[in-house]
């Protein structure tokens, strides 16, 4: 396929300067061959992870702290993927412009392919912008209703906790399971659970692991559950239109009903069947399916280590789903969006990660989420936001401490957002959503120009010129720390008792620093006037002639994010990179 593609560039006849983009190493063959043949055409090619770096992690290396002491060649011939890896750094080599999502593979690729990356392209998303606030909340509200239907049958028979004080936690991705960081969450919910349970709180967790694994079946016992929670749905409606009928009776002939009368025996002895078959001795299942290796499952086992077993005197439950999700599904049936946005809060404590679109796309639907400084992602979110968990980006330290200080860490962010109120937590959501101008495509495409401007003046020298400038204030925009924190404000009360909770009287909002009024929306539309898309101006560096010095055209380039600095964030490249050819 890739052989195809370096025929068709080759067979182009229009003399429009073409620069090709091509991403991960199974594209790579097409830009070798492109650079084999010296075709006239700008080539840049991005790595989104590398083979090796994702190798190295699942075997559970220090990665990060010994990337320089790394024999390359050695580890990729013992993980029989050397042909894969030749290729890929081949490919980062023959580019005109190589490029990585993030610093932190941009830090991976410079020692594990042997060449700095030009340009740092992190990844957007295609932001869907509600014209009102408050509708992305009410598609939590009605997504949540989806998942708690689930959960009322999946846990029939031992259903004692509260709904309305149960908090939905989740992790998806990969089944990687110390990549992705599912053994540290898992350590992490055993300890919340003791937290919670010494502590007498009122607040259930329900954790979904939502990672497809091998399977055969789903879990009969599970299936049962949502048998169960229907036949209780139709024998209340059952029960509910009988009554109705009686009361509509009494009523049409002017006369108060007799309760007594209104349910008869058999409508008493429907229901003492349907809650009979409510009981049940066993615990509720851990996992929705039947597993094919269940005795060697890295997250079945650790949940029998850490005793997880969904009993009545567990505050931590846990819900393992093997498969991805499916508004088919008989069991859960919503897809993935609607999931995510009935939930409270995404967990994602990876230990390599070079982006990571699922914090991402929590943070466009209005969910807040944890991720680590290891991830592309939880990097980005540093430079750009003050104070992250404040805006509901939480962001866990996996690089300079232990495993088990990682794990209280995460700890500590779930027990302090089990102990908000959900005033706060509506708060949070809307600060979270705030940031998805941050990672809208009209933002971050800035930097794809910028490494097809480069590629065009590496590839044409006689035509193009890179000059990189300094960075605008719009481009080096960092997110204030709210100045109403904790997301919940101190001061403010119900002005009257029919002021819902999700709503804030705006005279109630209490004064910043300097003594203003806080403003939500005004602050948000301030965020996003800063982040604005840029214009992208191309100046003219004298006429054109048929001579081999002239240049066709000056371009000025958005910053290069690959020597972003927290104090600087997106300051531009220095320099061009030397030619490779």
């Amino acid at each position: 396929m890739q052989h195809r593609g370096a025929l068709f560039l080759a067979q182009s006849e229009e003399k429009p300067h073409v620069v090709a983009h091509f991403h991960e190493w199974l594209a790579g063959v097409g830009l070798c061959l492109c650079r084999a043949r010296r075709l006239p055409v700008a080539t840049i090619f991005t790595t989104h992870a590398t083979l090796l770096g994702r190798y190295l992690c699942a075997g559970a290396v220090d990665f990060y702290n010994n990337l320089e002491n790394f024999n390359v060649d050695k580890e990729a011939g013992e993980r029989q993927i050397y042909h894969r890896y030749c290729m890929e750094r081949a490919a980062a080599h023959c580019a005109h412009v190589f490029t990585t999502v993030s610093q932190i593979t941009a830090i991976e690729a410079q020692h594990l392919l042997k060449r700095k990356p030009d340009i740092v392209t992190p990844n957007g998303l295609n932001v869907k912008k509600f014209s009102a606030m408050h509708e992305f909340q009410n598609l939590h509200a009605q997504s949540k209703a989806r998942i708690q239907e689930f959960v009322r049958g999946h846990f029939y028979g031992h259903l004692d906790f509260n709904l309305d004080k149960t908090l939905y936690f989740f992790i998806a991705g990969r089944y990687e399971f110390s990549n992705k960081g599912a053994d540290v969450f898992l350590e992490a919910l055993a300890r919340l659970n003791y937290l919670l349970r010494v502590n007498n709180s009122e607040q259930t967790v329900v954790a979904f692991f939502i990672m497809p694994a091998r399977t055969n079946n789903f879990n009969v016992e599970t299936l049962k559950g949502q048998a169960v929670r229907k036949q209780l749905w139709d024998t209340a409606n059952a029960v509910k239109e009988k009554f109705g009928r009686k009361l509509y009776e009494s009523l049409l002939v002017g006369s108060l009903p007799d309760m007594n009368k209104m349910l008869d025996k058999e409508d008493f002895t429907m229901m003492k069947r349907a809650i009979f078959a409510t009981q049940r001795q066993s615990f509720p299942p851990v996992c929705t399916h039947n597993m094919l290796d269940d005795s060697s499952d890295p997250i079945l086992t650790t949940i029998r280590r850490i005793g997880l077993f969904n009993s009545s005197a567990d505050r931590v439950k846990v819900i393992f789903h093997p498969e991805f999700l499916s508004s088919t599904s008989p069991l859960l049936p919503v897809d993935y969006e609607e999931f995510v946005r009935g939930c409270h809060l995404g967990v994602f404590p990876s230990y390599y990660e070079p982006w990571g679109y699922t914090p991402a796309e929590c943070t466009v639907m209005g969910i807040p989420s944890i991720s680590t400084n290891l991830s592309g992602f939880g990097c980005f979110m540093e430079e750009h936001i003050a104070d992250p968990s404040a805006y509901g980006i939480y962001i866990l330290d996996r690089r300079f401490r232990s495993l088990d200080d990682s794990c209280s860490q995460l700890t500590s962010f779930l027990y302090s957002f089990c102990q908000q109120s959900r005033r706060q937590r509506i708060i949070q959501r809307n600060r979270t959503e705030r940031l998805s101008d941050l990672l809208d495509w009209k933002y971050l495409g800035r930097y794809y120009m910028s490494a097809r401007h480069m590629a065009l003046a590496k590839a044409f020298p006689e035509d193009f010129t890179y000059e990189p400038h300094e960075a605008e204030a719009t481009q080096g925009y960092r997110y204030p720390r709210p100045a109403s924190v904790p997301p919940s404000p101190s001061l403010s009360r119900h002005s009257s008792p029919h002021l819902s909770e999700d709503e804030e009287d705006p005279q109630e909002r209490p004064p910043n620093e300097d003594g203003e009024r806080y403003d939500e929306e005004e602050e948000a539309a301030k965020d996003r006037r800063n982040i604005r898309p840029p214009e992208w101006p191309r100046r003219a560096s004298g006429s054109s002639s048929t001579g081999g010095g002239s240049k066709r055209g000056s371009v000025d380039t958005a910053p290069s994010s690959s020597v972003s600095t927290p104090s600087e964030p997106l300051s531009p490249a220095s320099s061009l990179g030397e030619e490779r050819n």
